[in-house]
């Protein structure tokens, strides 16, 4: 097998190309021979040491793929050679084949690729878990969607259209912007501009019902600025690079209340409604109303440059390694 492995937490140019044994299911568990694998900002982290999952050297980073199904270990139900699958890994992704546990594999709409189911899960179920189980987003809300541009950003501007709210998508650039615009949003704003002043414009000064906040630091400090009475603020991530800090007598005086969403943990704490999760964006999938946006695709062994494209901010939805050549 090839595989992208960081042996050093240099980031991602401490990554090299490496030919190892393939890799056999155990008990339980089902190979798969990958077809893409989807580039995310925590796999740059993993690679610095930096994020709060600590793979022990050496690793693959990657943690959502799609491919066959090669191999099922004893014990395996409901999976055979030959079907088309989403995997979800800690780590493993990039390489062009991988070893999962049976519950970690998801099949594959018939009406997505390869490239769109890697990068499909992980931004969709968060942006499902955070919106309808955490924020508890309603018809009829403002719903404000920092890193709108972004795979989960994205996700959530198009979760959040779907549930009846008016949605505004923050994004850099007119290009984004117009692609946050494509996928629903009723209204684009400029993040380096004031957030708080063309949330309160578009609202009319009562602010955003529930944000989304994939980013953290400014756009965070931003948020409390612009957030509606009984509001809520669900944190997704800290893309921008800094933690905000809250002081306590802001959502006392403003009643709103900060949410952190992890939707990997909130599956596996709450099995039937991560079930309910998973079931209900694969129908949405399969029906075409959720679907990620691929701006970049890349072949395994240019995944230094895929990681490079979230590094300076160029991406709108996914990156994604193609591993079909």
């Amino acid at each position: 097998m090839k595989a992208m492995i960081c042996r050093s937490l240099d980031g991602p140019f401490g990554l090299t190309l490496e030919e190892l044994p393939p890799l056999r299911p155990g008990p339980g568990q089902v190979k798969v021979l990958l077809r893409a694998s989807a580039v995310n900002f925590p796999d740059i982290l993993m690679t610095q040491g930096k994020y709060q999952f600590k793979p022990p050297l050496p690793f693959s980073p990657g943690f959502e793929s799609a491919g066959v199904v090669s191999e099922i270990g004893s014990g395996v139900d409901g999976f055979a050679p030959g079907d088309r699958v989403m995997t979800h890994q800690r780590v493993g992704g990039y390489a062009d084949q991988v070893v999962v546990p049976v519950e970690e594999v998801t099949p594959l709409p018939d009406e997505m690729s390869f490239e769109e189911g890697a990068g499909f899960l992980v931004g969709a179920l968060t942006a499902h878990v955070a919106l309808h189980w955490q924020a508890r987003l309603e018809p009829g809300e403002t719903l404000l969607v920092h890193g709108a541009a972004g795979g989960m950003g994205l996700a959530a501007v198009e979760l959040g259209k779907l549930m009846g709210a008016k949605v505004i998508g923050a994004a850099r650039g007119e290009d984004r912007r117009a692609v946050v615009a494509a996928k629903g949003a009723d209204y684009t704003i400029d993040p380096d501009l004031s957030i708080r002043d063309q949330v309160l414009e578009i609202t009319g000064g009562t602010g955003a019902d529930v944000v989304f906040d994939p980013v953290g630091g400014d756009a965070f400090d931003q948020s409390v600025r612009c957030i509606a009475w009984e509001g809520r603020i669900v944190v997704v991530g800290f893309a921008g690079g800094r933690i905000a800090q809250l002081p306590t007598n802001l959502p006392l005086i403003k009643g709103f209340s900060v949410v952190g969403v992890r939707a990997g943990e909130f599956g596996r704490r709450n099995p039937e409604k991560g079930k309910l999760a998973r079931e209900f964006v694969l129908q949405l999938a399969a029906e075409g109303k959720l679907r990620p946006h691929i701006s970049h695709r890349f072949p395994l062994e240019k995944a230094i440059d895929a990681m490079q494209v979230l590094v300076d901010r160029k991406a709108i939805g996914k990156v994604v390694l193609n591993l079909e050549g």
